[in-house]
């Protein structure tokens, strides 16, 4: 599973990679990690090519029910950030989401 943004407003940002998994009918457990960055503290580092480092990353764990016509999905997420070193830090949350199928 990969994921992808060109939404966000604070580019670049970086791809999530993950996996899943069935977990019983209808039911799964999706578990993706992305790397966060930081903005340059000044418009000469990204000249010089130390533009937006690296400063950790999140993994993200979440619970998905896919409805019984397969059109639309509940989930359950919840997600934890650690820096450099694989420290836990501030951040990070739950949440709930939901799905529909994109129709023609």
């Amino acid at each position: 599973m990969t994921e992808s943004s060109n939404y966000d407003g604070a580019p670049p940002v970086p791809p999530a990679y993950g996996i899943w998994r069935s977990t019983g009918p209808n039911t799964f457990q999706l578990k993706y990690m992305f790397y966060m960055t930081k903005p340059p503290s000044k418009f000469e580092d990204l000249v010089g090519g130390n533009g937006w480092l690296p400063t950790g990353h999140g993994m993200i764990t979440e619970t998905l029910t896919l409805a019984a016509d397969s059109n639309s999905f509940d989930s359950k997420i919840h997600w934890d950030a650690f820096d450099m070193s694989g420290k836990p830090v501030m951040g990070g949350g739950d949440g709930t989401t939901h799905g529909t199928r994109i129709r023609f």
